[in-house]
């Protein structure tokens, strides 16, 4: 079971165009960044443009770049735009009523799930884009 690494290659890209300051960057150049399929950054950017954190153009002067500054931007922002669901999944089929763990297995697993969705956005949001470019070593970005 491969963990789905959306936020991350989307942390990615928003450092990239960040550290591009004003000018575009091309979904070609990003993914050889991330060494992954340009339909894959260009999905991504799709949905990080549904959420208002990129603005894109096609055509030979095309490319994209942020909406604002990397420091305004937190990492919860970015998590919340392109995960949808939970960090684990529940079985679909409901667990044996009359076994002692599955009768009860969900409630606990529910509650576990909840808790832990919590503490990833609370230390999410303690995160910005800018805080990640430095962390990086790519102290240049912020004009916007």
């Amino acid at each position: 079971m491969a963990a789905n690494s959306q936020f991350a290659i989307a942390v990615h890209i928003l450092a990239m165009l960040a550290n591009s300051c004003d000018e575009r960057i091309k979904s070609d150049y990003i993914a050889k960044s991330v060494n992954t399929n340009p339909v894959v950054i260009r999905r991504l950017l799709s949905t990080l443009y549904e959420n208002g954190l990129v603005v894109s153009q096609t055509g030979a002067c095309g490319g994209s770049c942020l909406t604002r500054k990397a420091s305004s931007i937190s990492l919860l922002e970015i998590y919340r735009s392109v995960c949808t669901g939970e960090v684990f999944s529940l079985p679909r089929n409901e667990p044996d009523q009359n076994c002692m763990v599955g009768k009860n297995i969900q409630t606990v697993l529910e509650k576990v799930q909840a808790e832990i969705d919590i503490a990833i956005e609370e230390k999410l949001s303690r995160y910005t884009l800018q805080d990640v470019i430095e962390m990086v070593g790519c102290e240049k970005a912020e004009p916007v």
